[in-house]
């Protein structure tokens, strides 16, 4: 489980004391125990449930990381990379292109799907199977390609 790392982490971090890597790790750290002290949150976090709050962190930091470089603020550009370096750590392989369309093929196979009145049917078969292991725009734009 990544919650019984990341204090370890940070310790490392500290005694490096290596800035960028501390910054994300504490992002992480901060993200868990807001998701456990949620109202009607369960005491702990499965796996899974770790993996989607990693993903919405590194969405969250691309989002801001596309409006610095569009502004041309190449030093907060920089903050964001670095914590989605650090944050990608602790998520599984992320498949290539290839492997999630591969994936994604099996899927609408599966459940018979023809057009794209099946894509919420198989958005939520692909996005179970592929949880963590690949973005879910990258998955959207797949599912559309192969039902249109």
């Amino acid at each position: 489980m990544i919650s019984e790392n990341i204090d370890q982490e940070i310790k490392k971090a500290m005694l490096a004391k290596n800035d960028a890597e501390l910054r994300g790790l504490r992002a992480i750290k901060a993200a868990l125990l807001l998701a456990k002290t949620e109202k009607g949150a369960a005491e702990t976090l499965d796996e899974e449930a770790e993996l989607k709050i990693l993903q919405r962190l590194i969405k969250q930091r691309r989002e801001s990381a596309d409006i610095y470089r569009q502004q041309g603020r190449e030093d907060l550009f920089t903050v964001e990379e670095e914590e989605i370096g650090v944050i990608n750590r602790f998520l599984p392989k992320q498949l290539d292109a290839a492997e999630v369309e591969a994936i994604i093929a099996s899927v609408i196979l599966q459940t018979g799907a023809s057009s794209m009145k099946d894509m919420g049917r198989v958005m939520g078969l692909a996005n179970k199977e592929l949880a963590g292991k690949a973005d879910g725009k990258l998955i959207a734009e797949l599912v559309k390609k192969q039902l249109s």
